[in-house]
């Protein structure tokens, strides 16, 4: 049995495989959605877009992916660990970004390619910062019920804070939508690069 050190290692005990392989198959879940009558809308009923369901994914899968299996051990070690958490979140989100644009770009959902790179950037920076604060584990779950509220409660919102908070379901001209979205990226990765996710051993 071949030992796993350096870059294997990390990548093993990250579970990055399954990270890597999870965007390009929400891609195809966005590319799918194109076919169906109600032109992207996952439950028809509920009315939620799939510029909010494939964000929620793929940083879900993301989030989950920065959790330590050995906190300890990488508290103590003796190269520093933000490179390496740094470029974990980076490689993931731009790959991330860039396959549910290019999902969009090539489907008609409705969604436009910009505004899928956004809130994917933005998403996955809240989940970030969640796994900070809560744990890797767990780092979807506000995210997700940040995000469900913000698309049902901004039908009926308006004035200018709506760009801030409702950002995700701003179109794509919005300032101030990618601002916020850049910013919470910006948290987020500074912040996990930093500190790492908080343990949760359960």
């Amino acid at each position: 049995m071949t030992a796993l050190n350096g870059p294997l290692l990390y990548a093993r005990s990250r579970g990055l495989p399954g990270a890597i392989a999870a965007p390009p198959a929400i891609a195809l879940l966005l590319a799918w959605s194109a076919s169906r009558p109600d032109g992207g809308s996952w439950d028809p009923g509920f009315g939620l877009p799939m510029e909010a369901i494939c964000p929620m994914l793929a940083a879900a899968v993301i989030g989950t992916s920065l959790y330590a299996y050995a906190d300890e051990l990488d508290r103590t070690a003796v190269r520093a660990w933000w490179p390496r958490r740094l470029t974990h979140l980076l490689a993931l989100t731009a790959l991330a970004a860039t396959a549910l644009a290019l999902a969009a770009a090539s489907g008609t959902t409705g969604t436009g390619a910009a505004v899928m790179a956004r809130n994917t950037v933005g998403t996955v920076g809240a989940t970030a910062v969640s796994a900070v604060l809560v744990g890797a584990r767990l780092s979807w779950l506000p995210v997700t019920a940040y995000l469900g509220t913000a698309f049902i409660a901004a039908r009926t919102a308006g004035g200018a804070g709506a760009t801030v908070w409702a950002w995700p379901v701003q179109p794509d001209r919005e300032t101030a939508a990618w601002v916020t979205a850049a910013a919470l990226f910006a948290a987020g990765a500074a912040l996990h690069a930093y500190r790492g996710p908080r343990p949760d051993h359960f």
